[in-house]
C-alpha cells in the first residue's frame, strides 16, 4: 500500500497524477478520528487535516452513551476506553429529557448505558487509534478552499510552513458546527437556534452545603434546593451529581439569539450571576472543575454529500440536547467508511455511497425529533407546561414508554430502510451480539465483528447459502455457528455492524437463496465464482 505524500510532495500534485490520499478528513475531532481509523481497517489511505496545532483540554462533553458502545465493543475496543474512564460502562439509572427524569432504575436491564469519559480524553484514544492503525494526522494545517472534479477533490491548505495543496478521491468535513467544508460545498443547513443561554459547571463544594441522601443540596441563603430541575420566573436551575464528590450545575435563561459557546470566555463570576438571578442568592462553590456556556440549536444539512465531498457529525446535525452528539456522530463515520472504502477498491455496487445520506440522514432526523421533544417540554415555564410535563412523567412509570423512549435517546431503536426490509424485522437493525458455538470452541457476535468485515453467519443447517455465498468470499467472512434461541437460519452482518439480510426460520431454500444473492450483490458487489469448496 502506498503511502501518504509529504507535504512538500503534496505541493507537486498536477492534474491526472495519482491522488495524494484516499480520502481527506478535515477534523481531527471523535468523527474525525474514528473516521480514519474506521478507513484503515478497510484497507485506504486517510490524511486528517486538522487546524488545532494541539489536542486541546476545553471541557465539552461529559463521556459516551448509546449505540456507539456497544460499537466499540464489537471493534474490541471497549475496555481500552473503560480503562481510561471513571470506571466502566454502565446503565443508567436516570437520565434527564426536557424538564423531567427518566427513572431506569426499576428495570433489571436498562435501554441506556453510559461511559464517563471527558471528550479530551476520547479525543486522544480516538487518535491514537488511528495513528496506531496508519493514518496521517497533520495538526496546525488549515483547510482554506476546496474544489472537486469528475475523479479528485482538491483541497488548499494552510500549514506551519506555509500554503500548499492535496488531492484525494475524497473528503469529508468532520469540522464541527461552524464546517468550513459544508459552507465550501454550499451545503444548506436549514434549522433553529433556540433564545436560551446554558451555563454549565462541574463543581465541588464546600462543607457549608450539606448534600442529602435523596440527592437534594441544602444550601445558606437558599434552603433547601430539590435535585433535578428548579424553575423560576427567571429560568431554569439544574443540579445532580456526576460522583460522590463532584457536582453538576447548570442554569439556563433566555437571552440574545448572537454569539454562540465559549466566545468570549465564561467566567465563575458570570456563572453566579447567572444562578443568583435564578435563585435569589449565590452558590457556594469549593473547587471549579469545569465552565462552559453553550446554545442549543437544531440543524440537519440537507444532503449529507456533494458528489465527491461529504459532511459527517456536528458539520452534518446539531440537536437541542446533550448526551446524543457523540453517539450520532461516531455512528455516521462507521456508516461511512466502509461505503468510501468499497468505492475507492472499485467494487461498490451502483449507489452504494448515497446510501450513507439515506441512512444517516434518517438516523439524524430521528435524534433531532426526540430533542426537538425535549425542547418542546423544556421551554415553556407556564401551568399548562407544567401540567404537560406531570402528565409526562406520570405515563413513564410505565415500563413500556420508559424502554421506547430510552432506546430512542440510545439510538438502538434505528433500523435503516434497506431493501427487501419487510422480508424479516432484523433487516437493517444493529446485530445483537449472540453467543456462539462453532467447531473452534464458543465465540460471539462482537469477537467475529472485530475487523469490521462483512460477516455470513449461518445459525441453521443451510448448506444452499454456504454454496451461493461461496462467490463473494474473497470480500466477506463465513461462518456457521450454533445459538439458543436464534431469531434467524442466518444473518448477513455489513462492517457497521447492520444486518443486511436475514434468512427466516425454515425458510425454504429457493427463496432464502434468491434473497442472499440479490442482497450480496446490493451490498458487496458482483460474484467472483469460487474456485475450491468453502
Amino acid at each position: 500500500m502506498r503511502e501518504l505524500s509529504t507535504t512538500e510532495d503534496a505541493t507537486k500534485g498536477s492534474e491526472g497524477s495519482e491522488p495524494d490520499a484516499d480520502v481527506i478528513v478535515v477534523g481531527a475531532g471523535p468523527t474525525g478520528s474514528m473516521l480514519a481509523a474506521e478507513l484503515r481497517l478497510a484497507g485506504v489511505r486517510p490524511l486528517v487535516l486538522e487546524r488545532q496545532p494541539e489536542h486541546r483540554d476545553t471541557p465539552k462533553a461529559n463521556g459516551l452513551g448509546g449505540q456507539i458502545l456497544q460499537l466499540l465493543r464489537y471493534r474490541g475496543l471497549l475496555d481500552r476506553f473503560e480503562a481510561a474512564a471513571t470506571g466502566p460502562s454502565h446503565p443508567a439509572p436516570q437520565y434527564p429529557f426536557g424538564g423531567v427524569h427518566l427513572d431506569f432504575s426499576g428495570l433489571p436491564d436498562p435501554p441506556l448505558r453510559g461511559l464517563t469519559l471527558p471528550q479530551a480524553k476520547l479525543e486522544r484514544l480516538l487518535a491514537e487509534r488511528a495513528g496506531e492503525l496508519g493514518a496521517e494526522i497533520r495538526r496546525g494545517h488549515e483547510l482554506v478552499e476546496l474544489s472537486q472534479d469528475d475523479a479528485t477533490v482538491t483541497a488548499h491548505v494552510r500549514g506551519p510552513d506555509g500554503p500548499y495543496r492535496v488531492t484525494a478521491r475524497y473528503l469529508v468535513g468532520c469540522d464541527g458546527p461552524y464546517s468550513a467544508v459544508r459552507d465550501m460545498a454550499g451545503l444548506a443547513f436549514p434549522g433553529a437556534t433556540y433564545p436560551e443561554i446554558n451555563r454549565l459547571a462541574q463543581v465541588t463544594l464546600p462543607d457549608t452545603v450539606t448534600r442529602l441522601d435523596n440527592g437534594d443540596l441544602e444550601v445558606p441563603e437558599l434552603g433547601r434546593i430539590p435535585a433535578g430541575f428548579t424553575r423560576t420566573e427567571h429560568g431554569v436551575f439544574g443540579i445532580g451529581p456526576l460522583d460522590p464528590e463532584v457536582m453538576l450545575v447548570l442554569t439556563t435563561e433566555d437571552g440574545p439569539t448572537d454569539g454562540y459557546d465559549d466566545d468570549p470566555a465564561i467566567t465563575l463570576s458570570e456563572f453566579q450571576d447567572s444562578v443568583r438571578r435564578i435563585l435569589g442568592a449565590n452558590l457556594p462553590v469549593k473547587e471549579l472543575l469545569r465552565l462552559s456556556r453553550y446554545r442549543f440549536q437544531a440543524r440537519q444539512v440537507e444532503r449529507y454529500r456533494d458528489g465527491r465531498i461529504l459532511v459527517a457529525g456536528d458539520a452534518a446535525h446539531l440537536f437541542p440536547s446533550t448526551g446524543v452528539g457523540l453517539n450520532a456522530s461516531m455512528l455516521d463515520a462507521v456508516n461511512l467508511a466502509w461505503k468510501l472504502a468499497a468505492d475507492i477498491e472499485g467494487w461498490a455496487p451502483t449507489a452504494l455511497l448515497d446510501t450513507y445520506h439515506d441512512e444517516r440522514h434518517f438516523a439524524g432526523a430521528r435524534t433531532l425529533l426526540q430533542t426537538q421533544a425535549q425542547m418542546a417540554l423544556r421551554r415553556e415555564q407556564d401551568a399548562a407546561a407544567q401540567a404537560l410535563r406531570d402528565v409526562f412523567q406520570e405515563l413513564l412509570t410505565d415500563e413500556q414508554p420508559l424502554r421506547r423512549l430510552g432506546a430512542l435517546i440510545a439510538g438502538t431503536d434505528i433500523r435503516y430502510p434497506m431493501p427487501n426490509a419487510d422480508h424479516h424485522v432484523s433487516i437493517g437493525a444493529f446485530a445483537p451480539d449472540l453467543t456462539l458455538r462453532t467447531d473452534r470452541g464458543a465465540t460471539s457476535v462482537a469477537r467475529l465483528v472485530h475487523a469490521a468485515r462483512p460477516l455470513l453467519l449461518v445459525l441453521a443447517d443451510r448448506p444452499e447459502l454456504h454454496e451461493i455465498a461461496r462467490d463473494w468470499r474473497h470480500r466477506i467472512d463465513i461462518q456457521t455457528a450454533g445459538t439458543d434461541d436464534r431469531p434467524a437460519d442466518a444473518l448477513l452482518i455489513r462492517p457497521d455492524a447492520h444486518i443486511a439480510w436475514a434468512a427466516t426460520i425454515d425458510e425454504p431454500a429457493d427463496t432464502s437463496a434468491h434473497t442472499l444473492r440479490e442482497s450480496l450483490s446490493c451490498w458487496f458487489g458482483a460474484p467472483r465464482k469460487a474456485t475450491a469448496p468453502v
